[in-house]
């Protein structure tokens, strides 16, 4: 079944779209694959449980859009941090590199205006979704699904949107009159408390897991995770959250549903989608019998340049001197110029065009999957949630709720996946002191969760923001957030305010 939105119009500062469906043939991610044409009105849509089901993938379908997963999203989300650089030549999209060096405005086209209006996009289908499948007479359960899954989304979308911009417009139901189209800004701990109260109302309804085809959908575990995830960057301004974060960690990790991959480097690729550790990732999909469907461009704008994409998002010195000695994360999360990847690619040395000196290894795919509709490793999932982050965040907020044992043992669990076996190297972290495992335990976050845009929202919630971004032009009690982008302010009639430092 192939689904999703197929056009948008934008009214007073937010994206608002429309649903449109088509079927064609299967493969191993049918729910998601976006349609080759045709169009049915949202109208006639939510009409039975086919309709609710179709409605469903729609809103997978939109998860790995250009706007949420590639350009538009690698800039907001990734740039910002120590870990990356804009990569390529100089004189390609210069405007994502002023995210790395803190001077975007907001008006820059192709960035925060397609990323905002993605989002929105996203929130749209879900708010069909929820305000129309209860209304449906189908099995009840089936039905009680479909809502989880659109509020899980939801809650995503809107976690993505207030950690990168703080307050923002909250809109829980479809448009329905002229003043609905342009609402002002919510405050971000409102918003938050929206997503916490989504994730909730999904964690209570999802399933622990999935078979078959429908593998790869929102679990039990994907909204706890989620929440968990939440509630830590809810923090700085409020400490009592820890307790959340330890508490929705814990379930996650005694539901015995995940458990670490033996083989960090491996557990990235296509044929290990969706392991044990994978908690929640966007499915994409590269398939021959439906080559239509293979339109993501996260991997090829990452890729290996300029044979293999388009060589955006690179490493930089500061992670690859982040990595303790015989880390084998080192080379299971970077791609060196002139190197082997462990899948038999030569990856090209600099010269003759080539310019980036490394590469995502998260993000590659084999040069020998097959290149359809024109994009390179269009069938690379993109990873939100892993075990290993909610044990990680389980040994943050053990640490800070005075649990040092409990702490030092989920840390552990990290470490000793990435030795594997090889006690030569990273040897247990022992220290019991806050301060030192604090320390340690964001080291390991930097270098575990490398590349996989969390580095940048990291370091701001936990105050380091100036000592480490500063040298590139971070200013505190501005940076922190993203600028509102500029055509937003100006379709809302200026009922969308600026955020602080930034041009109005």
């Amino acid at each position: 079944m192939l689904i999703r939105k197929n056009y948008f119009v934008k009214v007073s500062g937010i994206a608002l779209f429309a649903i449109a469906v088509i079927s064609a043939g299967g493969c191993k991610k049918s729910f998601l694959n976006p349609p080759v044409q045709g169009a049915l009105p949202a109208s006639q849509l939510y009409k039975n449980a086919t309709g609710a089901a179709e409605g469903i993938n729609a809103i997978y379908a939109e998860l790995g859009a250009y706007a949420n997963t590639a350009f538009p999203a690698l800039a907001i989300e990734s740039m910002g941090g120590d870990e990356v650089q804009k990569g390529s030549t100089p004189g390609d999209s210069p405007n994502m590199g002023l995210y790395h060096t803190f001077q975007q405005t907001g008006a820059e086209s192709g960035f925060d205006d397609s990323f905002w209006a993605g989002q929105y996009a996203s929130i749209s289908l879900c708010n069909q979704a929820i305000d129309s499948i209860p209304l449906i007479n189908m099995d009840a359960s089936l039905r009680a699904r479909y809502v989880a899954e659109a509020q899980f989304v939801r809650a995503y979308n809107y976690f993505r949107l207030a950690r990168a911009y703080g307050n923002v417009p909250l809109r829980l139901h479809y448009p329905k009159t002229a003043a609905d189209f342009n609402i002002p800004q919510t405050p971000r701990a409102q918003v938050y408390a929206q997503v916490e109260a989504d994730l909730t109302a999904a964690a209570a309804v999802l399933p622990a897991t999935y078979s078959g085809l429908d593998v790869g959908r929102a679990t039990k575990g994907a909204a706890l995770a989620l929440h968990a995830k939440v509630a830590m960057y809810e923090t700085p301004t409020n400490a009592a959250k820890w307790s959340d974060v330890l508490t929705y960690t814990n379930a996650v990790i005694s539901s015995g549903v995940y458990s670490l991959f033996p083989n960090f480097e491996k557990s990235f690729r296509e044929e290990n989608e969706n392991n044990s550790e994978e908690i929640f990732e966007i499915q994409n999909a590269n398939d021959p019998s439906t080559p239509a469907a293979s339109t993501s461009q996260y991997s090829q704008v990452q890729g290996i340049a300029p044979t293999y994409g388009w060589g955006f998002n690179v490493p930089t010195s500061v992670l690859v001197n982040a990595f303790e000695a015989g880390d084998p994360r080192l080379n299971g999360t970077i791609l060196f110029a002139g190197g082997v990847s462990a899948e038999g690619d030569p990856i090209p040395p600099l010269g003759g065009g080539v310019v980036d000196s490394s590469y995502n290894y998260k993000s590659y795919v084999p040069f020998s999957d097959p290149i359809l509709n024109g994009n390179p490793g269009a069938g690379q999932d993109v990873r939100v949630i892993r075990y290993s982050d909610v044990l990680l965040m389980n040994a943050e907020a053990n640490n800070n709720l005075g649990n040092t044992t409990a702490a030092l043992a989920s840390l552990e669990m990290v470490r000793a996946r990435a030795r594997a076996g090889n006690s030569a190297i990273l040897p247990p972290v022992t220290t019991t002191d806050k301060t030192q495992l604090q320390l340690a335990i964001w080291h390991e976050r930097q270098v575990e969760l490398a590349m996989e845009s969390d580095r940048f929202f990291d370091v701001i919630r936990q105050g380091r923001g100036p000592a480490l971004f500063g040298n590139r032009g971070f200013k505190a009690g501005k940076n922190e957030l993203e600028p509102i982008p500029a055509s937003e302010i100006v379709l809302s009639g200026g009922l969308i305010k600026q955020n602080p430092g930034y041009p109005n």
